[in-house]
């Protein structure tokens, strides 16, 4: 009974076709930690029941294993019923053409999984062969065709068409979905707040800003870190050092200037990889005649960012987090790429999101720092515990699998 209530209000069975297995991931520890927590706490009302940490222990694992493992599978085998049977699909059309319906129509045709049926354009800006119609064509067309979803772009639609199509879909029991404006606050992730009854919007803070947060992930940083350097360091370190010596001389250790939270100068550590040289500030590009045998190993297997699990030792970083760049770059994109300031919000991380997502190496264009930049602002703004355990896995298997721009 406590288990059904529970999740109730975790929403622990609100899991859609598009919803990433991470929160799933997420949900699930939710429940079992708060369930654990009311079961322990029942055990003082029941003087005929004997508690054992044991078989408490035991039971929560158990419990744990399983439901991880089936909720697993069971999304897993939706995914690919849907992909092999094409049953269970949900017909869809999109009101607006524009660069962001045009991205979600990419999404729904390539993601085959979330079991979408792409069906057309509704537009009066637009006329090509995607667009089937004008916006006032749309309720002819969703009843003809039996559509289940309408995604409609907020920018090109007035609100008494937006209210209208809503009273549409409300008498016909058809979902809408709003596709928020980049160029408005509606982009941003958004809470409703109610003043009696007058709803007011408000940008919701990252989770990063919390207190209760920082602590949380400053522990786990600390204890990784210590992890990793008594276990790891400890050994390692002594023999790297010694085939960095026989090959070039110099400090064992680079240190660099680097801009932390706050635009905060902190010294970011590493293994030595290149010969001593006084371009310290410019980047490693391929084949680059500074980096010696010993340093192109090391560079490819991102073993040379081992130190910095000091720096987090020391505060000035964390385990994940917006890679640390050089301050020429900071100095360089701080004021050309839109957004880009908000990465000193928080600690710079051994690693990230962009890296994992391959954006990670050389910067060769703007666009480099751009997709960086998005993929570090989208993770100071959803920031969770989930994510962060799925950055360092990736990591680790990204340094066994090798990566092209590593070097």
């Amino acid at each position: 009974m406590s288990w059904t209530i529970l999740s109730f209000f975790v929403k622990f069975y609100e899991i859609f076709r598009f919803t990433p297995y991470t929160e799933i991931l997420g949900k699930i520890a939710k429940q079992v930690v708060i369930f654990l927590l009311l079961t322990i706490a029942i055990f003082p009302f029941y003087k005929s029941a004997i508690f054992s940490g044991r078989a408490t222990a035991w039971y929560f694992i158990t419990l744990t294993s399983f439901i991880i493992i089936f909720k697993t599978a069971l999304f897993y085998y939706l995914k690919k019923y849907r992909i092999l049977t094409g049953n269970n699909l949900r017909k869809v059309v999109i009101v607006g053409y524009n660069t962001k319906t045009i991205d979600l129509k990419n999404i729904l045709e390539t993601r085959a999984d979330y079991g979408y049926t792409f069906k057309g354009f509704f537009s009066d800006k637009k006329q090509n062969e995607l667009v089937i119609g004008k916006i006032n064509n749309v309720r002819e067309f969703v009843l003809e065709q039996k559509i289940d979803e309408i995604f409609c772009s907020i920018g090109e639609l007035t609100n008494d068409q937006q209210k209208d199509l809503i009273d549409f879909c409300d008498d016909n029991k058809i979902e809408i979905k709003f596709i928020p404006d980049t160029k408005i606050i509606f982009s941003k992730n958004m809470r409703v707040n109610h003043f009696e009854m007058f709803p007011i919007l408000s940008i919701r803070k990252s989770p990063l800003d919390s207190y209760y947060t920082n602590l949380f992930k400053r522990t786990f940083d600390v204890l990784f870190s210590l992890f990793v350097i008594i276990f790891l360091l400890s050994w390692l370190t002594p023999i790297l050092g010694l085939l960095i010596l026989l090959e070039s001389r110099g400090p064992i250790f680079f240190k660099q200037s680097r801009p932390g939270i706050g635009e905060k100068e902190f010294f970011c550590y590493k293994f030595r990889s290149m010969q001593l040289n006084v371009t310290t500030e410019k980047e490693a590009s391929r084949n680059d005649p500074r980096v010696t045998r010993i340093g192109k190993f090391i560079r490819k297997t991102s073993i040379d960012e081992l130190p910095q699990f000091f720096n987090v030792l020391l505060g000035d970083m964390s385990i994940v987090g917006p890679r640390p760049h050089l301050w020429t770059q900071n100095k360089n994109y701080g004021k050309r790429i839109k957004k880009y300031m908000i990465r000193h919000h928080v600690k710079p991380g051994i690693t990230g999101l962009a890296q994992v997502k391959g954006c990670r190496g050389e910067i060769e264009t703007d666009d480099d720092m751009i997709n960086r930049i998005k993929y570090d602002v989208f993770y100071i703004e959803n920031w969770s515990f989930i994510l962060d355990i799925k950055i360092i896995i990736q990591t680790v298997i990204n340094i066994f699998k090798g990566e092209e721009k590593a070097y």
